[in-house]
Order: structure tokens, then C-alpha cells, then sequence
């Protein structure tokens, strides 16, 4: 099925003029559309996360593509006279990228790539770019009471909202990017689609647990109960 879904991922990838910003057309039925959501920004970092199970040569493809769209979701955010990225954008010849819904919701998907990046090469890039970020957030969103979004980032006019995945994702990934890797580690966490950590069980750990018919051990259970742990 992934392998499926990433010949039908780099069908969509396109690269602008004059400066080469990879971007992932919108499909609808057979019509193409050259525009990419900030809501796609998390594909970089889903590609990068994939790197890591190939041998040399598929992995070295997957990364490459990855940094190259990371680029283009920071550079949504570069575009704007806030730093801030508008909720999505069209890609004209010779124009590279304009932002047409400009709106800001304080959104993580971009965020979220830059961490799995810096986790899986180590580039503080990533960490430069994502503390940019966070300083436009710093600058045009905080206020005394919290951060808001924006109903026009060429404008400034706030929103007077603050989404909850602002302190569920937005803040969380920031916080991780600048965090050692032993925090939430790769090879023992996996996040959900809404940053929730989830720790990773290999079969043999399930059926050490719970036995080869999926009944739980008494002796996990009295460990459970001592220690607390859910």
C-alpha cells in the first residue's frame, strides 16, 4: 500500500520556475491543480521517516524529496511580510509562489516535518528554520492572553482565536526540535496524526505481555497495578 501511494505521491511533484520549488499538486478526479496546503507540509517529514527503512540508494531519493519540500513549506512561511504562512498556495509559471488563502491558524504540519528532519540528519538548518518560526509566532501572534491567528498574513488583521492544536502539536514540535533525541526517541515513540506519542510493541514484546491468544499474564498485571503504569 505505501508503495502504492508514493508512486501515486511523486506522479503529483512538480517544480516551479525560476527557482525550483518541489511542490505536490492538488488532485480532483483527473484534474490537477498547482496549488499545495499548508495542511501537505507534513509529507516531508512522512518521507524522511520513510528514508529510514530503505537501503542507500531509495533512501537517499526519499530524503532528497523531502528536504526539497521542506524548502518550499518554509519559504511559505518567507513569502509573507509576517513569516507567516497562508493556509495554502498557487504555483503560476515564472511566479514560483503566491499565497492565496491568507489566512493563519497557527498551524504545525511544517513544524512537524523540521523536527523529523533534524531528528533523522542531525542539520540544525532545521532548527534555524523552525525558530524562525516561532519568532514570527513571537512577534505577530502573542498576546497577553496567549497566541491568535490571522485572517490576512499580508495584512495583520487577527483572528482572536487560538486553535488547540496550537499547544497540542504547534508547541510540542517546537519544543521537540529543540530537545535531545533521547527525549521521545524515534525508535521507541511513534506520534499520531494529532502529536499524540505512542510507544512503539513489537510483536514479541505483545506476545511476551499477553501470551500467544491475547490473554494478559497475571504477572504483567501485578507489575501494573505496583508500579501505576496504564
Amino acid at each position: 500500500m505505501w508503495e502504492t501511494s508514493m508512486e501515486g505521491l511523486k506522479s503529483l511533484i512538480r517544480r516551479t520556475t525560476p527557482s525550483s520549488f518541489a511542490y505536490i499538486c492538488e488532485k480532483n478526479g483527473r484534474f490537477l491543480s498547482d496549488k499545495m496546503d499548508e495542511l501537505a507540509c507534513f509529507a516531508p517529514g512522512m518521507l524522511a521517516l520513510a528514508s529510514y527503512d530503505y537501503g542507500p540508494g531509495e533512501a537517499e531519493k526519499y530524503l532528497s524529496l523531502a528536504e526539497e519540500l521542506a524548502w518550499t513549506c518554509y519559504n511559505f512561511y518567507q513569502s509573507t511580510p509576517m513569516k507567516l504562512a497562508g493556509e495554502n498556495y498557487f504555483f503560476s509559471a515564472g511566479q514560483d509562489m503566491s499565497v492565496d488563502t491568507s489566512w493563519n491558524i497557527l498551524r504545525p504540519e511544517t513544524i512537524e516535518s523540521l523536527f523529523y528532519l533534524w531528528r533523522i540528519t542531525g542539520n540544525k538548518t532545521y532548527q534555524e528554520w523552525g525558530w524562525n518560526i516561532f519568532q514570527a509566532f513571537e512577534k505577530n501572534s502573542r498576546i497577553e492572553t496567549g497566541y491568535v491567528g490571522h485572517k490576512n498574513v499580508n495584512t495583520g488583521i487577527k483572528d482572536n482565536m487560538m486553535q488547540s492544536f496550537f499547544l497540542a502539536e504547534t508547541l510540542k514540535y517546537l519544543y521537540l526540535l529543540f530537545s535531545p533525541p533521547s527525549v521521545i526517541p524515534l525508535d521507541e515513540w511513534v506520534f499520531n496524526t494529532e502529536a499524540h506519542p505512542f510507544r512503539i510493541v513489537t510483536r514479541h514484546d505483545h506476545e511476551e505481555n499477553f501470551g500467544a491468544l491475547g490473554q494478559q499474564k497475571p504477572q504483567v498485571l501485578t507489575k501494573t497495578l505496583q508500579t501505576g503504569y496504564s
